[in-house]
C-alpha cells in the first residue's frame, strides 16, 4: 500500500521492527523507513495506516493518538482503496488466497489489461509483491483477520473456503461465518461472487450474497463452472475439463502440485474470464504459472533428496499439502513445521496433531511468536508428545541449527524434505541446502 501511494504521488514514510527483503525493496524505491518503532518517527503526518500486528501499546500509535493525527488499520484504508478502482477483485478464504491472487495476477497482468496488485507472497511476474497498474483493475487478498472485510466494496468477490482460523479474534466458527455474511451484505446488486460449492462452510453465507451468484466445484453437476475428468502426471500435476457455464467444455493443465490447486485455478478462470479475459490467454498463463515464492517451493537439493518450503500453518492447509506430496515421494516425506502463534497452537491443538498423518517423520522446532507475548501452558514439546502417543514418528528440535544438523545426517536419495509455516521457516529449508 505504502509504494502503491507512492506511485500515485503521496509522500509515504514507514517503519518496522526489523529489516527484510520487502524492506529494502521499498527503500530501494525511495519510501522512507525507519527499523526499530520508536515515537520519534512520527514527525507531523497526516495519516498514519497500521497494521494488525501493531498492538496499542506500540510507541508510534500512541505518539500518533495524542497528536491528534487520525490513524486507520490497514484494512479500513485497503477498503477505501478499493472504491477508486473501476474493477475489483478480492480474494477471500482462509487458504489458498496468495495463490489464486497471484495466479489472476498472472493472467491480468498477460493480458490487455494493467491491473494494480496486492499480493500476500511474491510473485516473478511483478518482481515482488506490488504492482501499480491503472485505475481499471485492483486485484487484492481479502483476509478475513479482525473483521477486515467488512470494510471491502470489492465489484467481484471470491471465497474460496470457510475455516476456523484467527480464534485469537474470533469466538468460534459461526462467528467467523457472520463475518463473512456481513461482508456479502456490504456489496451492491452489481457485484459478482464466485463461491467454491465443493465446501461445506461456503453453503452457510449463499443467503447473504446481494449481487450475482457464480459456483464452481470439482465433479460437482450443482455448480455454474464444474471440473471433472482430473488426472495427475507423474510429479502429481493436475489437467482437468473445466464445464463452463454455457456447457461447453475447457482442457486446462497446471504446473504447480496438488487437487486443492484446482480449485484455486477454477476461482481463477472465472474471475478473468468473467471480467472479459479471452479463454487462450488464461489456458496459456494458468501453465505458465509455476507458483509463488514459499508455496510448495522446491529450494533445492541435498544428498539426493528435494528440499522444499511452503507457508501452510494452518491444519487443514498443511494436511492438504502433505497428501498431495505423498502421492508421488518415492522415499520418505520428511515435514519441518514452526507452529506459529502460541493461542493458534493452543486453539487447534488436536487438529495440529492430525495433521502430519501422510508424513513418514515430523519435526517440530519452537513457536514463533510473532506479535504475542511468551505463553508458557503451551509449547511445541507438548504438540510432539500427543503426537507420538498416537504413534508418529515425531521429534521435537527446537532450533533451526539443531534441526539442519539432524537433517542433513539423515536424508537420503528420494527423500523429500519440507519446511512448513508462516513465520521464518523458508530459513531452516535455505540452511539446509546452503543458501
Amino acid at each position: 500500500i505504502g509504494l502503491l501511494l507512492k506511485e500515485n504521488g503521496y509522500n509515504v514514510s514507514g517503519s518496522d521492527r526489523e529489516s527484510s527483503e520487502i524492506i529494502e525493496n521499498l527503500v530501494n524505491k525511495n519510501l522512507h523507513i525507519d527499523i526499530g518503532q520508536k515515537k520519534e518517527n512520527i514527525k507531523n503526518p497526516d495519516l498514519v495506516i497500521y497494521t494488525d500486528a501493531i498492538s496499542d501499546d506500540n510507541e508510534e500509535l500512541i505518539a500518533a493518538r495524542k497528536l491528534d493525527i487520525p490513524v486507520v488499520t490497514r484494512g479500513i484504508f485497503l477498503g477505501a482503496l478499493m472504491r477508486n478502482y473501476k474493477n475489483s477483485i478480492a480474494i477471500s478464504g482462509s487458504h489458498g488466497k496468495s495463490t489464486t491472487t497471484s495466479m489472476i495476477s498472472k493472467i491480468l497482468m498477460n493480458s490487455s489489461k494493467n491491473p494494480s496488485i496486492l499480493l500476500g507472497g511474491e510473485l516473478d511476474e511483478i518482481d515482488g509483491n506490488v504492482h501499480v497498474g491503472d485505475k481499471d483493475f485492483l486485484v487484492t487478498e481479502a483476509c478475513e483477520y479482525k473483521g477486515n472485510i467488512r470494510y471491502y466494496y470489492p465489484s467481484t468477490i471470491i471465497i474460496l473456503n470457510i475455516d476456523e482460523d484467527h480464534l485469537d479474534y474470533y469466538k468460534d466458527l459461526n462467528d467467523i461465518v457472520e463475518t463473512f455474511k456481513q461482508y456479502l451484505r456490504n456489496q451492491d446488486k452489481n457485484s459478482k461472487t464466485i463461491l467454491n460449492l465443493n465446501e461445506e462452510n461456503n453453503k452457510l453465507i449463499l443467503d447473504s450474497i446481494q449481487g450475482q451468484l457464480i459456483t464452481y466445484g470439482q465433479d460437482n453437476p450443482k455448480a455454474d463452472y464444474n471440473a471433472t475428468n482430473i488426472k495427475f502426471d507423474d510429479l502429481g500435476r493436475p489437467n482437468f475439463d473445466l464445464i463452463m457455464k454455457d456447457e461447453s467444455v475447457e482442457h486446462f493443465e497446471l504446473s504447480i502440485l496438488g487437487r486443492h490447486n484446482i480449485n484455486n485455478a477454477c476461482a481463477s478462470i472465472i474471475a478473468t474470464h468473467e471480467n472479459g479475459v479471452d479463454i487462450e490467454i488464461i489456458r496459456k498463463y494458468l501453465k505458465a504459472y509455476t507458483g509463488l515464492e514459499r508455496r510448495m517451493e522446491i529450494l533445492g537439493n541435498v544428498n539426493g533428496a528435494n528440499i522444499m518450503t511452503d507457508y501452510g500453518h494452518h491444519p487443514s492447509e498443511i494436511k492438504v499439502t502433505l497428501n498431495a506430496l505423498a502421492e508421488h515421494t518415492k522415499g520418505r516425506l520428511i515435514c519441518v513445521w514452526q507452529p506459529h502463534t502460541y493461542s493458534r497452537t493452543k486453539a487447534l491443538f488436536n487438529d495440529f496433531v492430525e495433521s502430519f498423518n501422510d508424513t513418514d517423520e515430523v519435526i517440530v522446532t519452537d513457536i514463533y511468536a510473532a506479535r504475542e507475548k511468551f505463553d508458557p501452558s503451551i509449547t511445541s514439546k507438548d504438540v510432539v508428545d500427543a503426537m507420538v502417543k498416537k504413534g508418529k514418528n515425531a521429534k521435537y528440535i527446537p532450533t533451526f541449527e539443531q534441526a539442519k544438523e539432524y537433517l542433513l545426517s539423515e536424508i537420503k536419495k528420494n527423500d523429500l524434505v519440507i519446511t512448513t509455516g508462516c513465520g521464518n521457516p523458508d530459513k531452516l529449508a535455505k540452511m539446509i541446502v546452503g543458501k
